[in-house]
């Protein structure tokens, strides 16, 4: 590959170990040229798509693309599951200089209007299973129809892709440009935030060769013949990038489209797969499966498990590892980026860590104040993996997370005397539940909207299969007998239902005084601490003063 050089106001390259590069790293255009006929993917429904044929559909989906008046910098948001056509998406917008915005089908239309608003998307690609929020969420957000795009079937006001596709060149644009992914996280309202990178200014083959030896051999991945099962939903950030990254790194990508326990062992078997990314919830999934359905299935073949999203209990930990062997690798990073990574070996020596940093990165602990705390003191983390980040318009937001090159996700831990890092808590009001972040500033503002609420209050509680799941604690306006108390519960948590999507509707609702400071200021910790100590009590026929 001929030297390219990096504009002036690119992120430079990272400096690192040659130990940690992934070794053979080619990227997909590349082996798409050289290898045409090799399989690249291999869906749900058994069909099959080669490098050559997914190279012509990306090109032919990139010319289409700028013909909807997408342009460098521009948004381009996808609500489809996982399939080649998700693949195909992300490749296409990365070779056009514009921003992937991956977007939750869970999502209420609400919901999807404000993201598609939000990150200024020109595009919006829909699957047609989810036509009926698709349609109302790009009729709320003002998206252009020249920009609404239908895959696999109509969508009532959008353009079917697959007829626009035909009347495009399968011929590589004449002037691409490397984009980049715009992921979604919480803003101090409750609403996300839009993580966006600076685009490198770099042809795609530029800017792979300046990021992907980093990140894959961190893991011991490497360029070749292999097979990734893709099991989790590609919008989110870790599934989604992983599966591009195999992809580049020539792996064939094995997709499913739901969940299902043995089905997975099942692929592992029958595919011969190599690689997976998981989150904590499903190895206890995993792990439920009777002893007899989890050694009827040859799993030999898996050298890579990698988990993250979710703190990992111990005990679940230790035994994947007892069946699975040291093929564990865990990593600790958040969307603005990381962080730290630790393999089986180390992590059975020091049960508990989320690893030491990435060999190109950074990592304090500091105090409220920015002062460095010593070995073994908690306090905030703050990271840096080389690549700068902003919150998509709004500098004040970027500004509260960084201290000098440093950011925080606001997260709590400590680092020991080797820089082994240990976390304490997942943020203060974030929700993890199933690996899946849930805001609850975001439920509260919904709830609130309900003209018998006076207060709202959400947390998250322990959960034995899910990590957290949500409580909603809810002050009624007015004074009520009981049997009218239950029956509001009962429609808050209809109206959670019809304004929120499922997994972030309270499981928990609790109808109760909502505890607040003379400030005004209510302590989500504390709040917490009081329900699983059984301290808060439903309203018994009235609401307190």
């Amino acid at each position: 590959m001929p030297e390219i050089r990096s504009p002036a106001n690119a992120n430079p390259m990272p400096a690192v170990d040659p130990v940690y590069l992934c070794e053979g790293a080619l990227g997909f255009w590349q082996i798409a040229e050289r290898q045409p006929s090799r399989i690249a993917i291999t869906e749900s429904n058994g069909g099959c798509s080669t490098f050559g044929e997914l190279r012509d559909r990306v090109d032919r989906m990139s010319h289409a693309l700028r013909g909807c008046g997408a342009k460098t910098g521009d948004a381009v948001a996808v609500l489809l599951p996982n399939s080649s056509d998700w693949l195909a998406s992300a490749l296409a917008i990365s070779q056009i200089g514009a921003y992937l915005v991956p977007l939750n089908w869970h999502l209420t239309a609400e919901e999807l209007a404000y993201l598609l608003s939000n990150s200024m998307s020109r595009v919006l690609i829909a699957d047609h299973r989810f036509a009926s929020t698709a349609s109302q969420a790009a009729r709320q957000a003002a998206l252009p129809e020249q920009g609404r795009l239908a895959v696999a079937g109509d969508i009532p006001g959008f353009r079917d892709l697959q007829s626009l596709l035909g009347a495009q060149p399968d011929d590589p644009l004449g002037d691409r440009l490397a984009g980049s992914t715009m992921f979604y996280s919480s803003g101090t309202t409750g609403r996300p935030k839009g993580i966006r990178r600076p685009l490198t200014g770099l042809p795609p083959e530029g800017a792979l060769a300046r990021t992907l030896p980093l990140y894959s051999g961190m893991f011991g991945l490497r360029a070749g013949n292999g097979a990734h099962l893709v099991c989790t939903p590609l919008y989110h950030a870790a599934p989604g990038s992983r599966a591009i990254q195999m992809l580049h790194l020539g792996h064939r990508i094995v997709l499913l489209e739901k969940w299902d326990s043995e089905r997975v062992l099942a692929l592992i078997e029958s595919e011969r797969i190599d690689s997976v990314q998981l989150v904590p919830i499903l190895f206890h999934r995993l792990l439920q499966l009777p002893q007899a359905i989890r050694q009827r299935y040859d799993l030999s073949s898996l050298r890579t498990v990698i988990h993250a999203a979710a703190p990992c209990p111990p005990e679940t930990k230790r035994r994947m590892i007892d069946w699975l062997g040291p093929v564990l690798h865990e990593y600790y990073a958040c969307s603005e980026g990381g962080g730290t990574y630790v393999g089986s070996d180390d992590w059975l020596r020091r049960p508990g860590t989320v690893g030491r940093r990435y060999p190109f990165s950074k990592l304090a602990i500091l105090d409220e104040g920015g002062a460095e705390l010593p070995a073994g003191e908690p306090g905030l983390i703050y990271m840096n993996d080389g690549f700068d980040f902003e919150y998509f318009n709004d500098p004040q937001k970027t500004r509260s997370v960084k201290r000098g090159d440093l950011f925080t996700a606001g997260d709590y831990g400590y680092l020991d005397e080797e820089g082994w890092l240990y976390l304490c808590d997942r943020r203060s009001d974030l929700i993890l539940s199933g690996g899946v972040n849930i805001y609850p500033a975001e439920i509260e503002a919904v709830l609130m909207q309900h003209p018998a609420v006076s207060d709202a209050v959400v947390v998250g509680l322990p959960d034995p299969e899910w990590g957290q799941s949500v409580c909603a604690l809810v002050q009624p306006r007015e004074p009520a007998p009981s049997h009218a108390l239950e029956a509001l519960r009962a429609e808050l948590m209809a109206y959670c239902g019809q304004h929120l999507a499922s997994f972030k509707r309270p499981r928990h609702l609790l109808l109760a005084h909502v505890p607040r400071t003379d400030a005004g200021k209510v302590g989500r910790a504390a709040v917490r601490q009081a329900l699983l100590a059984g301290e808060l009590r439903p309203l018994a026929g009235a609401a307190p003063a």
